[in-house]
Order: C-alpha cells, then structure tokens, then sequence
C-alpha cells in the first residue's frame, strides 16, 4: 500500500540506476519456465517467459520495446486494409476526372487541362487548427490523386497576416503526415530526400505558400489595370456594401470605376508603398455591377493592411483577397482541379474569370476547374472555427488538442488511428447534397479499426481488494499465466501474475447488505457466490471486511484450484460470470480519462448559447485505477520511443482494456504517473434501442387477429405501470416535527404542484435543492409523513452511502413522462392504491440501477430517458431509491 510512484531506484535490469519515480520502479525481471509458480524475493516480482519469438532481445528493456515496435507494426498492417487508393465510392467528381483521362476525352475537359497529370491541393489559412471537416478534405483529394495517379500540394493560404501564426502552420503540416500515415508518399522526389537524409513528405514536393507568389500576384493585377479590368476604388466599406446592391436590387457604379489606367496605376503603386491608411483605397475587378451573382459585382482583390508578415516581413502593405489569390496559385502550381466545399460554389464564376484572365497573359500552362462537394457537418460536436477559438477562450476545454475537440490534434491525443478516419471520410462520401452525420458514425469506425489492432488488458477504474485466503503457496508466491494478447490477431503473448492479493473492478461485486438484492441478470461476484477470474480460476466471497462507514474494503474469497484456466470440473455446474482482476503487488496505478461527447444535443446552440449545450459528463477522471504490468511496460517503451524519436505519438499505443472500453497512452503519461485516455466505448451508449413492436406502429401489417388481441388483453408490464416524471423543485423548507426530513414543494409541469416529504436534510441543503431538476414517481398513493402529506416521491442513486438526485437535462420540460429504451411507452395507472398495485413499485424498484456508465437502467439494459436523453448519475453500480 506504499505509494506507487514512490522515488525507488530502479534495477539495473531496467536499464541502469536511476534516481526518478517509475511505475515500473518496484518490478524486477527474470526468465522461467511457463506457469511456474516460484516464491518471490521482494513484494513485487515479474516473470518474462522467454520464447523462439523474443529469445534474441536480449534484455527486457529491449524486449518491451520491441513488442511495442511490434504491436505498432501490427497497427500499420492492419490498417491498409481500410485504405486503398480508390477506397472511396465512384462519385461525380471522380467521373469528371476520369472522362478526362480516357478516351473518348470530354473535349472541354481535355482543352482545360490537357496531358497534365491530375493535381489536386489542399489549401488551408494558418489562422487556427484543422478539424474533422479538413480532414474530409485532406482524405478525399490525397484519394483523388492516389487514384489517378497523380499529385497533391499543400499550400498555406498566408494572405491575412493579422490571423496567421508559424504555430498553425506547423501544426497543420503535422496533422496532415498523420491523417496520410502508413499511406505511400506522393513526394516524387524521393531519391533525393533520402540522399539527403530528408523525411518523405505525404503531399507532392515542398510545402507551397501563396506569399511565394505575391509577386506574381501584383504582377497580375497591374495587367488587369491596363487591360481596363481593375480599378482602384476610394468607397468606404460601409458605401461600397450600399453601392453592391441586393440579391433583388441591382448595384450601383463607383464614382471611381471610371478613374483612368495611369491614374489607377499610380494609385495602387501608392498602395504598395504605403502611402495610403488601411481602409482608404482598394483595388476591385471590374465585371458587372449588375450581375446576379454577388460575389461577381466588382470584387475586392486587394485591400491595405500596415502588418509585419510572417514570411515576408514588412516587405508588402497590400494583400491579395483570397478569391483572387486562390485561382492564380493554383494556376502556377498546374492544379488540374481544385476541389472545394460548396460554400465556395457561388464564387466559381470569379475563380473562373481569373483563370481566364490569367490564360490571356500566357503566364500558365493549365485551366485549373473548380468543383465543389458537401462540406462534413457532424452533430453533437461544432466545427465553426469562431466556436472552436470560444471553447477554447472560455476554458470549455484545456486546448486545442483536448481529446473532446473535434481537431486533428485533439483526435489524435484521444487515440483516434488515422486509419479511423480515413475510414469514417470514406464512409461519409462525396455528393452534391448537405447532410448532417451522426457521431456514432466515427466511432463506429474507430470501433472497427481498433478491434484489430488493440491488444487487450485489465485495467480496473475502481479497485476493490481480493485476498484468496486458501492460497497455500506463500504470501509473496506468484504464479503467471501466459496469454495471447490479442484473442485473434497475432501479437505475441503477455504474462499475467497471479497470487494471495488481488484487486477486481468494484462495479464487479454486489454488495447485499448495503445495496439490497442484486438486479436481475447480474452475473459477478455477490457475497456467498462464484465468479471466474478471466484466464486464472473460479473463486467465493466467503466475507467482506468493511470500513467504519460500512463500506466495503476488503473481500475474504477462497480459490477452487481445480478451476485452472477455464476448466470446470465434471460435474460441477459452470460458473457463467466472469471478470477481470489485476495481482496487487505487481499492480501499477495510472490515472484514466473516460472522455464522451462535448455537447448533449445534435445541433449545439440551436435553441441557445451553444456553450449551454455542453455535457457535463464528457470528461470522468478515475485517478487511482490500476493495470495490469505488461502496459507499464509497453507504455514505458513507448515513452522511451517518443523520446528517442522513434515514435512520434504517445497515442500510438492503444489497448482494449477489458469491459472498459478502448484507451490510449496519454502525452502527460511520465515515468511517475502513466496516464490513458478513453478513446471510444465498447458499444454506442448514446443510441437509442429501437422500440418493441416498431413494425405494427409504424402501420405494418399484423397477421393473427386472435392473438392480437389476446395479447392486447395481457397485463401491462410493471415498468410500463409506474410514472416518472420530471419537475423543478421550487423550495424546500424543514419538516416542523423530523429534523431529518425535507419538505419540498415541485413543479411536475403546468398545473401540476407537488408536496414531497423526503428525507433529504443530512444530504442536501436546502440552497442545493431549490430549482434543481428531479425525476419523481408521482402515481403512488399518497401518504402522511410526521403529519405532512406527500404526493410524490424524488428518485435517488445510493452507493457506498454516497447518495446523489438522478440528473436530467435542464431542457427537459417539468411534467415530461420518461420511459425506458426498448420498452413499449409507459401506460401508468392513474394511481397504484391497492396493495398489490403498491408492489408494482416494489418490484421495479429492484430492478433499477446504474451501469458502468452511470446511466440508470432497468434490468441491466433497459435505460431510463427523456426527450433529450439519458438520466444519469455520476455513480456506478448504485441502487434506485
């Protein structure tokens, strides 16, 4: 029970003395045989089998890091499979490219791009972090070229100065390398850079930055001045938008669209030398006033700005719009064909009116075409980079890397692989038509990819100490069991000790004498009964020792050695519940981030300040759990790893620790404190089951007359009887004669004001309860209290004497019935008096309580919602009362 990270040095098996805290300080290695049960020399002892797979790493330092340089290989093969080069479906932006490249060509397509080799460009403004719709965009136009066998650029858009930071231009080139990871290169110079000794670049060629042709740029706009196609306009931005016009009224001309060529020559040079104040002077195309198309009513092209540039310095006082910079970088690097979201789609004309203009000076070779697709709207998360910068300011998050972003960066950290959401972008696909996409859509990608590349581990978030009190092979005897890593994909083995103490999940124990009678289904450990340690052996609580509170602290359990490894003896009856454990003395404390989704609804700040919308829950941090020491080895190779150089992320390694769900290594993990985060659940928590019966709702057919209506006559399900509702507590006051009791009045919606007698008063104050939001059950008869009647009752979670009011969602209007997934709506009876009524409540009573999630449930699948979602506590395991 000694700290874990105590400052212990480490043997020189690990590497050397050292004088810093490690997981791993108290751990000393050696080889035996397999299964061996030996008697250790120190309380915490570790046993590496050696194999023909590892005989030849040498010492268990380099063992671990070459099983964690394995498990990453085994990462990067297995994610290929959801990456080939035409991974997307044929779409109508792949059907244009390819009518260009086969014959019979399309002859417009062919005269716009001619024998040049497909190009596409991923040209993102270093103003901020790139997120899920970027990634959308980096994943299809490096498909693209893989397809077609041709070439990406990346190109920064540093035309704002005032916005652009070398921390997001870096930042953007590393998310881009690791969104194309384990994908080939499409640098065609790749003989030279390993001459060199340059790292391979995912896009084609250097890193491209539109402030390399301001200079052409310029050069550009004084041809259109003498060609009579620009002008300089001396209109304040308040006239100029007066003078645009409608999209029903027509524009007016400047008063200064007709200035003469050697006039506007003069003035724009001036601009350039800064002799004029920012917002003076612009330079605008001139095209129509008239046109239908606003962007088309004599665009702005360049504006003043008296700001230093990152790559330029103080060298340029005027910059190109984007609109006009655009199509002339993607002109100069023979973009055959920029792909872009559809808000650009009404600015094609103009892009098209530069290139064309462009053309006309022989200063390029190929038309680059514009084609526009859906952007990626995701719900339940924002991807508006004002919103994101605000999440941020406000501290909603910590960074922009938070596993809860929906950045590149934050992805990331969380553990997300890249194949993941490759494999998500190519899901979404590429149409025409704007569609918002269910969250569960990229973690069901993430699910798929990390089935197969995730080994798995225990890892316990709330640990309950087991003492096997029949153990007869010493206190400090330990016995491993070799296990496959991964139960169908070959990633080697691992060695799980076992011994006297033992730690198990504290969920994983039913506790009769503080929570009652165990809910229906519950398979784990109860007092007096088996349960089976995953790989090792079936064991009986036979006591529990209890702290002065009454809580459990300790389980006294004896071990059935007969039960080795899965066997069950013949004629014993088999025991079907089986949990995970972790040995004590070889156990390591980490710290475990449970992340969940950032908002509560789909649209985030449709109805309010999005900031309102934010969940609560999306972050639980668990800091004393344990693992098992076969992670804090791999975790400490990974760190040894990243720090070396030859692994980048610490995200890399990810597990599936057992019925938690899957994790990731931290980039906060240390020698002194290992830390995971949760990438994603085991299974969507957040879908609603469908309902019993949806076909016959939904109007289908019913065969069988007779047995409809014989099932119409059965008696309604007890949980359908009760009603559960949700109200506002308006004030709460001491009952006059109990000073344990409460006496509260609530809102169960218009009309609708209850008495409740609770006895609440050595819980809660009285300021915590008024206006809190509660879930009551309101169809029991009512009944006096100390002389007080109550009408309701308020509906609470108890666990290990901790008591907390079942949360709901300050949306959710007072007076809202709530039902439970999967079960036909509720039909409550108008008032449960009878004595058998009054066991309706009874019953279902036992069978509520909260999973592992917190989510209070009936029958242990059945979840309590309203209209906006789950009910929740922040207790696991607790009983409904």
């Amino acid at each position: 029970d000694d700290p874990p990270m105590a400052a212990i040095r480490r043997t020189n098996a690990i590497g050397g003395s050292s004088s810093l805290p490690s997981p791993l300080a108290k751990i000393q290695f050696h080889t035996t045989p397999t299964f061996s049960t030996r008697t250790t020399a120190t309380p915490m002892r570790l046993t590496t089998t050696t194999t023909p797979r590892n005989r030849h790493l040498g010492t268990p330092r380099a063992a671990a890091t070459a099983a964690v340089l394995v498990l990453l290989s085994s990462t990067t093969t297995t994610t290929r499979l959801f990456t080939g080069a035409a991974a997307y479906a044929p779409n109508f932006i792949t059907k244009i490219i390819d009518s260009s490249q086969k014959p019979p060509y399309d002859d417009a397509e062919k005269n716009r791009v001619g024998d040049a080799v497909v190009t596409t460009r991923f040209p993102p403004e270093p103003n901020g972090y790139l997120h899920l719709g970027h990634a959308k965009a980096v994943n299809f136009n490096f498909a693209v070229a893989r397809t077609f066998g041709g070439r990406v650029h990346l190109r920064m858009d540093d035309t704002n100065p005032s916005k652009e930071d070398e921390e997001y231009v870096e930042s953007i080139q590393d998310d881009v390398r690791w969104l194309q990871s384990d994908l080939p290169s499409l640098d065609g110079d790749d003989e030279e850079k390993e001459e060199v000794g340059k790292e391979k670049e995912p896009w084609t060629g250097p890193m491209r930055k539109t402030s390399d042709y301001f200079g052409v740029i310029y050069d550009f706009a004084v041809d259109l001045i003498k060609s009579g196609d620009a002008y300089v306009d001396s209109l304040s931005a308040d006239e100029m938008r007066e003078y645009r016009g409608t999209l029903t009224e027509v524009g007016k001309d400047s008063p200064y669209r007709n200035r003469s060529v050697e006039e506007n020559l003069k003035l724009f040079e001036a601009m350039k030398n800064g002799e004029c104040d920012e917002g003076s002077m612009v330079l605008r195309a001139k095209i129509s006033m008239s046109s239908p198309n606003l962007n088309m009513r004599d665009p702005v092209l360049y504006r003043i700005k008296h700001e230093s540039h990152q790559e330029t310095g103080n060298e340029w006082c005027i910059y190109p719009m984007y609109d006009f910079s655009h199509p002339i970088a993607d002109a100069l690097e023979n973009i055959t064909h920029s792909l872009c979201t559809l808000e650009f789609e009404d600015h094609r004309p103009l892009y098209d009116w530069c290139v064309d203009k462009l053309w006309d000076t022989g200063r390029i070779a190929v038309k680059p075409r514009q084609i526009e697709f859906s952007r990626l709207n995701v719900k339940n998360t924002v991807l508006s980079k004002r919103k994101l910068i605000t999440l941020v300011d406000t501290s909603s998050v910590s960074s922009w890397s938070d596993p809860r972003m929906p950045t590149i960066s934050g992805l990331r950290r969380r553990g997300l692989p890249p194949s993941a959401l490759r494999l998500f972008c190519e899901r979404v696909g590429i149409s025409k038509s704007d569609s918002s996409i269910d969250y569960s859509e990229l973690e069901n990608a993430a699910r798929e990819v990390l089935d197969d590349v995730s080994p798995r581990a225990f890892c316990l978030l709330e640990p309950l100490k087991v003492t096997i009190t029949n153990w007869d092979q010493g206190s400090s005897s330990l016995e491993d069991f070799e296990v496959e890593r991964h139960p169908k994909v070959n990633m080697g083995m691992k060695v799980v000790p076992f011994g006297k103490e033992l730690y198990i999940e504290q969920s994983d124990f039913w506790d009769v004498e503080t929570q009652g009678k165990p809910p229906k289904g519950f398979k784990r450990l109860v007092g007096g009964d088996k349960v089976r340690l995953r790989y090792a052996y079936v064991i009986q609580c036979d006591d529990v020792v209890r702290d002065d509170d009454g809580k459990a602290i300790e389980l006294k359990c004896s071990y059935f050695p007969e039960t080795r490894a899965g066997v069950t003896p013949e004629g014993e009856k088999r025991v079907k519940g089986i949990i995970q454990w972790v040995e004590k003395s070889t156990a390591v404390k980490c710290v475990i981030n449970e992340y969940d989704r950032l908002f509560t609804v789909e649209e985030p700040g449709k109805e309010r300040d999005f900031l309102e919308d934010l969940n609560p829950a999306s972050l639980k941090v668990y800091p004393k759990a344990v693992c098992e020491p076969s992670v804090a080895f791999d975790a400490l190779a990974m760190l040894s790893l990243t720090r070396s150089g030859k692994a980048k992320y610490a995200s890399d390694l990810r597990y599936q620790f057992e019925r938690c769900g899957y994790f990731a290594l931290d980039e906060s993990a240390s020698e002194k404190q290992l830390a995971f985060n949760r990438i994603v659940t085991l299974r969507d928590t957040w879908a609603t089951p469908p309902q019993k019966n949806q076909h016959a709702a939904a109007g289908g057919r019913n065969r069988g007359g007779a047995k409809q209506k014989q099932q119409q006559q059965q008696p309604v399900e007890d949980v359908r009887r009760v009603a559960l509702k949700v109200g506002t507590i308006l004030s709460a006051e001491q009952h006059p004669d109990a000073d344990a009791l409460l006496v509260c009045r609530v809102s169960c919606g218009a009309d609708d004001e209850r008495t409740v007698v609770a006895g609440l008063a050595n819980i809660f104050s009285v300021e915590e309860l008024v206006n809190k939001k509660v879930v009551l059950l309101t169809n029991l008869k009512p009944a006096k209290m100390r002389g007080v009647e109550s009408t309701a009752m308020l509906l609470a979670a108890e666990a290990e004497d901790e008591v907390q009011l079942l949360a709901v969602k300050e949306s959710v209007p007072d007076g809202e019935l709530l039902s439970f997934a999967g079960i036909e709506p509720p039909q409550p009876d108008e008032m449960l008096k009878s004595k058998g009524a009054q066991k309706v409540w009874e019953r279902v009573r036992g069978s509520l309580t909260t999973d592992d999630e917190g989510n209070v449930v009936y029958g242990s699948e059945s979840g309590l919602m309203t209209s906006q979602g789950k009910v929740t506590v922040a207790l696991k395991g607790a009983t409904i009362r």
